[in-house]
């Protein structure tokens, strides 16, 4: 893919991909089930499972691994013990179980159950798969089962018939020979196996190794094969680059001035067979090397690496790397027709700069690459230019033409002579070397325009180019000279414009990867995270290829636009049921409503708590859907989550988040338009709310335990149990000082709370009514009532705390509400007795004081009232100081805990 050399790198979790690539096949069921919850729940059903049990994936998804459901009379409770086990301990796991379908027929299947690590060590999931064996346990047929019954019957008949006749002597023998048959049917009438059957005889458990982690990693390969971006592999094509030049240089070099001179020494034709071996090695690494798919992934099967690369280069590689300089060997000065020939085979050769060129779209975005690479082709092309000058001077002398360059540059450098035969001229021959810079000078004057005229072509072989014989025309004759015009003026001139013009696509994609790298570099951005970055831009480019869908789309008609909208959205309307009862009215106005969303690895679709606003369906990549850090669904193509917006009426908040593992591409709708069709489509709004079923219902919030708290609960009674109590600690141990120290302030506040209580209850009552006379002693009621409750309370509460300190009582409310319990009794008990105290004093001084006028159970009512009242004041602050210091005490019991529990540590 053009601007993308690597490929997608970023991390990414293909965990799903590629566990349904190791193990999933049409008939094997797999499932994946949650490691860290109570019953371990099942997040993800494949579709194989679905066709092997009748149970849809939404019947299945959490429930527990064990898969209760599918058990029936026959299913063995040691094999669900073992499984139970198994998942208890988190190994692997096979046995073999019969389970019921969904109609309650059986299937016969070897159940594997195997842990997936992450990249702690930890097991977040476990892998469960189904092997069918139901093949190698159904019955024979009928007719085959009567047939060898039949033949059995025959053969003990005959056995029966001949058991008189047998003699003494020969019993043994006739006995040997029937159990010599039967083990011969025996052999005829074994059960024959197709070779389903035998994969599932011949299964092998599980390895260990061969499971994936659930985790993000970068895209790894197998061991035989080869990234196409590390560092040895980059260095390998510059290797590659620099002997491609070589090749290019000497190969016309060579053919043009055959193989005297510098072609003809020992070190050109070492460094032939040596590039000819290299070449070869590469193109054995392009069968072992990865490549970057359409849509930028990195693609490292083998099988689709072979037939990639043999669909392709393959074929242009094996011609330029065949070893034509060993044919030279066979070669002779005197057949001129295979030296010919083996000159043009040389030039196949050249087809290795196709190597270069296919890799050069990685650098194009480099201004000084550019540059590089065009002064390079500018004089390749001179030099190429110049070995075909020569060769067309030589022509000449060997057609007997003496006026050519070649004639003329003798002239001028040996003298004039009257030339009239080629061996003559041969003879005197200037050096390969003069010859050579003055062909090199001719064509880059030509090339230039700037042609001095010194050296100027003469015959009509040097006037026209490319042609063998010694026919001209105008055409011809002019080609040479304008096609290094155009070519000057193409690389000089306008070149940047016309190659704007011609990749204006890849162009743009430049520009974009630059802005992008800009804005990384002068941010400082990590480094991985800028990897993703640039990986989310070239995956985006790859679907897009920079055309904004929406700006496309607005520029169309109403009728046009919905038209395209149906084509873009054909996934969705074709796999999914719901939308098969449709009209063309209807999915056009659907169409126009959804929204395609490409996500990278890592990205949020639905935060937990955000609202549900729209219904996504996915085409492609895997995504898992997070509740309180556990993973409780894992989803893959077809799957479609969001909220029943056709059944509730409100937006509900996500109860979970959607996370995508690695590059998705989803097609939403949102809600209110969605609801807005189904309210105008009534009939499709029916079959559409009665065939659309959500995977994972994002609303719904589970309710589970986690094995991690029910492991740390247990443990945490259990050291409980087996603590000793606080009271056996030592009186000078710091838990024990600590203790007295926080009750000698609780005691100091329960009294003066008793305190504040007695001075409330002993303020006089209506002076007007219940004032004493001067020589009357204070009624002594409620000073008794008061300092019973100032004596018992105290100490009560004191006692009370002391113990359950000591103590330390698993239910602190429940002992708090029996103080609670007890204080309101004897609080009633002292309302009782300040009543009757009240009756007898009333009864008894009611004569001397005649100031008096109110009736006497009138006065006993109001006093009662008042002291009641007062009663539940002083019970009722009392409950709220008792209630707050046991919420302090219950903090002081947790904080003792903590601190003894540190101490034993320590």
């Amino acid at each position: 893919m053009a601007g993308s050399r690597k490929g997608l790198v970023a991390p990414q979790n293909i965990f799903l991909e590629t566990i349904l690539r190791r193990f999933s096949t049409p008939q094997t069921g797999l499932l994946l089930a949650n490691a860290r919850i109570v019953d371990y729940p099942i997040v993800y059903v494949n579709d194989s499972f679905t066709r092997m049990t009748n149970y849809m994936a939404r019947d299945m998804m959490q429930r527990g691994a064990i898969c209760k459901h599918l058990h029936g009379e026959r299913t063995s409770i040691n094999a669900v013990e073992r499984l139970e086990q198994a998942l208890d301990e988190g190994r692997l796991e096979q046995v073999e179980i019969t389970l019921y379908k969904k109609n309650r027929s059986m299937i016969w299947v070897i159940m594997c159950v195997a842990p997936i690590e992450d990249d702690v060590g930890e097991i977040p999931l476990y892998l469960i798969l189904f092997y069918d064996i139901s093949p190698l346990r159904q019955p024979m047929d009928d007719d085959v089962l009567r047939g060898s019954v039949s033949k059995f019957a025959k053969l003990a008949r005959s056995v029966t018939r001949n058991r008189a006749t047998l003699s003494s002597q020969g019993e043994m023998e006739d006995s040997i020979s029937v159990v010599s048959h039967l083990k011969q049917y025996a052999v005829l009438f074994k059960p024959v196996y197709t070779s389903a059957e035998l994969k599932y005889r011949k299964l092998a458990p599980l390895q260990k190794e061969s499971i994936p982690k659930y985790r993000e990693e970068s895209p790894k390969t197998p061991p035989h094969v080869l990234l196409h971006y590390v560092t040895f592999k980059t260095t390998w094509d510059w290797i590659i680059f620099l002997l491609t030049g070589y090749t290019s240089v000497v190969v016309p070099y060579c053919v043009a001035f055959g193989r005297e001179g510098v072609c003809g020494k020992p070190i050109i034709s070492v460094l032939d067979r040596i590039v000819d071996v290299v070449f070869f090695i590469d193109i054995v690494l392009n069968f072992h090397t990865t490549f970057v798919g359409p849509t930028g992934a990195v693609i490292s099967d083998p099988h689709l690496i072979r037939l990639n690369y043999l669909k392709g280069w393959f074929l242009v590689d094996l011609i330029s790397c065949l070893p034509y300089g060993l044919l030279n060997m066979i070669n002779s000065k005197e057949n001129a027709n295979l030296t010919s020939l083996l000159n043009a085979l040389k030039i196949a050769r050249l087809l290795r700069l196709w190597r270069v060129l296919r890799k050069l779209d990685q650098y194009l975005q480099y201004v000084a690459t550019i540059l590089l690479i065009m002064i390079f082709c500018f004089i390749l092309l001179a030099h190429w230019l110049a070995c075909v000058w020569y060769m067309v001077g030589i022509s000449d002398i060997q057609q007997k033409v003496y006026h050519g360059w070649i004639l003329h540059l003798m002239n001028e450098t040996v003298g004039r002579q009257n030339w009239t035969s080629a061996a003559q001229v041969d003879e005197q021959l200037p050096p390969q070397s003069m010859l050579y810079m003055t062909s090199l000078y001719f064509t880059l004057s030509l090339i230039t325009s700037i042609g001095f005229g010194n050296v100027a072509a003469n015959t009509i072989s040097e006037k026209v180019t490319g042609a063998v014989d010694n026919t001209s025309s105008l055409a011809q004759i002019t080609h040479f000279s304008l096609q290094p015009a155009l070519v000057y003026a193409t690389i000089f001139g306008n070149v940047t414009t016309i190659l704007q013009q011609t990749h204006a696509t890849r162009g743009r994609l430049q520009q974009l990867m630059a802005n992008v790298k800009d804005f990384l570099r002068i941010h400082s951005v990590p480094k991985e995270l800028a990897e993703r970055v640039i990986d989310y831009v070239t995956s985006t480019w790859s679907l897009t290829r920079g055309v904004d869908t929406d700006t496309v789309l607005n520029n169309c008609p109403k009728d046009m636009k919905a038209d395209l909208c149906v084509h873009l959205y054909r996934e969705v309307f074709n796999e999914h049921p719901a939308f098969r009862l449709a009209s063309e009215s209807c999915l056009r106005t659907l169409a126009v409503s959804f929204r395609a969303q490409h996500t990278a690895p890592g990205d949020l679709i639905f935060h937990q708590g955000e609202s549900i606003d729209q219904l996504c369906f996915v085409i492609s990549g895997s995504l898992e859907v997070v509740q309180d850090d556990e993973v409780v669904a894992i989803l893959s193509k077809g799957d479609v989550f969001g909220q029943p917006v056709w059944k509730e009426s409100d937006v509900g908040q996500s109860a979970a988040s959607v996370r995508a593992l690695t590059y998705c591409d989803l097609h939403c709708i949102k809600r209110d338009n969605l609801l807005e069709v189904l309210k105008f489509y009534s009939a499709f709004a029916n079959s559409f709310s009665r065939s659309l079923v959500l995977t994972y219902n994002l609303r719904n919030r589970l309710v589970f335990r986690k094995i991690s708290d029910v492991i740390r609960e247990r443990e945490l009674s259990e050291r409980r149990r087996n603590q000793p109590p606080l009271s056996s600690l030592a009186p000078d141990h710091p838990v024990r000082r600590l203790i007295s120290r926080f009750c000698t302030a609780a005691s100091s506040n329960i009294s003066q709370l008793s305190r504040s209580s007695s001075a409330s209850s002993n303020e006089p009552r209506d002076r007007s009514v219940l004032e004493p006379g001067p020589t009357d002693a204070p009624p002594p009621v409620t000073t008794t009532s008061a300092t019973s409750l100032t004596d018992a309370s105290p100490a009560r509460t004191k006692t009370s705390g002391w113990s359950r300190l000591l103590n330390v009582p698993k239910t602190t409310k429940q002992t708090i509400n029996q103080e609670s319990d007890s204080t309101q009794a004897q609080s009633a008990s002292v309302s009782e007795h300040i009543s009757l105290e009240n009756a007898k004093g009333s009864v008894t001084e009611s004569k001397p004081v005649p100031v008096v006028v109110v009736e006497p159970d009138v006065e006993d009512r109001r006093f009662q009232d008042e002291i009641m009242f007062k009663i539940k004041d002083i019970q009722a602050a009392f409950l709220s100081k008792l209630s707050l210091m046991s919420d302090y005490m219950s903090e002081m019991e947790r904080r003792i805990e903590q601190i003894s529990s540190k101490i034993e540590n320590k």
